[in-house]
């Protein structure tokens, strides 16, 4: 039975580098690269926070459907970027992965996927914040691992 390897992702070194692992130490697993685009996201931990100049002038958190409407473009056009990188890796692995955008929380959505698409293992990078940081922003990560239903593997 083919293995089916988590790796979430926002196209940061941390987790490229994750992916990178996933595909060297799980040559013949399935590798699902996961992006998640949080429209409430504070910009730190698992998550790519777009702060977009909207052209109607409707300021961040805004309920304008034209706000909404380029928060998704932007989002998308991210994830699109974040997905290609993602091939360019495994291609230099002769490899190919599946990839996926999701909308939301990243600490629900990741876990939800491993728990709905029968995740073996979940690959991911962590920013190794330490001390009030860690205490105020909370870690993706951390709670990533306290939730999962499958084992976690952090790269640093």
């Amino acid at each position: 039975m083919t293995q089916t390897i988590l790796v979430p992702t926002e196209g940061s070194p941390l987790s490229t580098k994750a992916l990178e692992t996933a595909l060297a130490d799980y040559p013949d697993a399935e590798v699902v690269v996961l992006h998640v685009a949080d429209p409430i996201g504070s910009g730190l931990g698992l998550i790519d926070v777009m702060r977009p100049t909207f052209h109607d002038g409707s300021p961040p958190g805004s309920v304008s459907p034209e706000y909404w409407r380029e928060w998704h473009e932007k989002a998308e056009t991210k994830a699109k970027a974040v997905f290609e990188e993602a091939r360019e890796k495994a291609a230099e692995r002769d490899r190919t992965v599946e990839t996926v955008l999701e909308f939301g929380d990243p600490e629900d959505v990741i876990v939800e996927y491993a728990e709905t698409h029968d995740v073996d293992r979940i690959v991911m990078g962590s920013n190794c914040r330490t001390g009030t940081n860690r205490f105020l922003l909370g870690s993706v990560a951390e709670t990533v691992v306290k939730r999962a239903p499958t084992p976690v593997m952090i790269v640093r």
